[in-house]
């Protein structure tokens, strides 16, 4: 089940609401919480919400165990068997490939499907279980809330990564009031928008030109292909993160931002700080600083982001394209942290945005690209290796329609944090405009246009 299905909206949310706000005490809003968030994962994967709630039941039992007797063992043990579950479900096909290609070997590959939203739930369960250990938050005692914690379903399928520091209080303790209903409800909004009217209006663009031949789209189309793919990519996991944080506002949970505005950025040191938060901090506190982070020596210092940013690469996905875009960016981050960034901040501030951009289009040639031919293809195409490209080619993929000078229009106040001061500055006015996307969004999921999220097949 989806956010932006017609069945989540008028059926399972507005049922859930009903059912959570009858309940008058906490326990019991934990209770309709935990349960109707599991009908909401095995909607779409009614086997393996048994191995989300075998993973909460060992999780809870061994942290309890750490929690106690305070064993390196246990807690070791339990990050192995968190850590082989993610393995086993995501990595064994690309690993026993991989290897066949090594050894030139022909050993079955193992047709594994992926868990919907494993790597973030995994990584929620990794989050606590080292907090624990670190004595930096409590243990849980009671497992339905343990399993709010990790299966809540605003933020189950594509995150943020909530930590459980962030709402071990709210578990227990949390005010639901009209103001924080009211901030969630426009929250959800803006990223229902972002995801219907923008997202998957430049996810159809890009998709249609480069169905096309390099010959045909070239220079120009590759271009607008790529920068049209950068605007889907944005909105659509930022639309699925507004839409988490609005959906737990309404229910009293303040979780923390996990975007913030990276396309303004002025470097890409600057892009990871504002883009998917939640993960970069994971990498930063349960990785880089445990390596050593900036307190070593300048080799020691390139491996530890090599390592960090390999593992970004492929957290999001079993695939040597996702690799080389991890290793892509660590290689980036480590000569702007040796020497070029002191440069860049000399030059003007229009140069700097050019810069992080141009870098960032490039990265997400390699994140969309499952082959090294289709990589190629689009960088000789961006580089004029095709030519030109056709000139008609926007009238012939029907490109020019009210979907997309609407998604134009929508992209100039969310990309930047326009929109956000008009809110400050209108606020009746802004809330008009809310309802009105909101009814549009909805004329299109009715009528069909529509795309699954990129990011739950991470």
């Amino acid at each position: 089940m989806e956010f932006t299905s017609l069945i989540f909206l008028f059926v399972f949310f507005p049922l859930f609401l009903l059912t959570y706000f009858v309940c008058k005490k906490r326990k019991s809003r934990n209770i309709v919480l935990f349960l109707f968030s599991l009908f909401f994962y095995a909607w779409g994967e009614p086997l393996y919400v048994f191995l989300v709630l075998f993973s909460i039941f060992v999780n809870f039992f061994l942290t309890k165990l750490i929690a106690k007797n305070k064993s390196k063992f246990i807690f070791i043990l339990t990050l192995v068997f968190d850590i082989a579950i993610l393995i086993i479900f995501k990595y064994v096909p690309f690993l026993v490939s991989s290897f066949n290609t090594i050894t030139n070997l022909h050993i079955p590959i193992p047709s594994i499907v992926l868990p919907i939203g494993i790597s973030f739930y995994t990584f929620q369960m990794l989050s606590y279980v080292i907090d624990v250990y670190r004595d930096k938050v409590g243990v849980q005692k009671n497992i339905i809330y343990l399993g709010c914690y990790i299966i809540a379903f605003p933020q189950l399928i594509a995150g943020p990564i909530v930590r459980y520091a962030t709402i071990e209080d709210e578990l227990d303790n949390r005010k639901e009031n009209m103001t924080d209903f009211t901030i969630g409800v426009r929250r959800f909004i803006v990223g229902l928008a972002k995801k219907i009217l923008i997202a998957n209006v430049m996810g159809l663009i890009a998709t249609e030109i480069l169905s096309q031949s390099a010959s045909v789209y070239g220079f120009v189309g590759s271009w607008i292909a790529m920068i049209c793919y950068s605007l889907q990519i944005l909105f659509d996991f930022s639309g699925y993160s507004d839409m988490a944080i609005g959906i737990g506002r309404m229910l009293g949970f303040h979780y923390l931002e996990n975007f913030n505005y990276p396309y303004i950025a002025t470097s890409i040191t600057d892009f990871w700080r504002r883009w998917h938060i939640s993960l970069s901090s994971f990498f930063k506190d349960y990785v880089y600083i445990p390596l050593g982070g900036n307190r070593v020596k300048t080799p020691r210092l390139i491996l530890n982001l090599l390592i960090v940013w390999a593992l970004t690469g492929l957290w999001h996905g079993a695939s040597v394209n996702f690799l080389l875009w991890g290793l892509y960016y660590g290689v980036i981050l480590i000569i702007e942290k040796l020497f070029l960034k002191k440069y860049l901040e000399k030059l003007p501030r229009f140069c700097q945005h050019l810069y992080a951009i141009i870098i960032i289009i490039f990265g997400w040639v390699l994140f969309r690209s499952l082959t090294f031919t289709e990589i190629s293809t689009i960088f000789k195409a961006m580089f004029g290796g095709f030519g030109f490209g056709n000139i008609n080619l926007l009238i012939y993929i029907n490109a020019f329609t009210f979907s997309t000078y609407l998604a134009l229009i929508l992209t100039i106040f969310m990309v930047v944090p326009l929109g956000q001061k008009l809110r400050k500055k209108y606020p009746r006015l802004t809330d008009v405009f809310l309802g009105i996307l909101f009814v549009l969004s909805l004329l299109e999921i009715i009528i069909g246009s529509y795309n699954p999220f990129i990011y739950f097949r991470f």
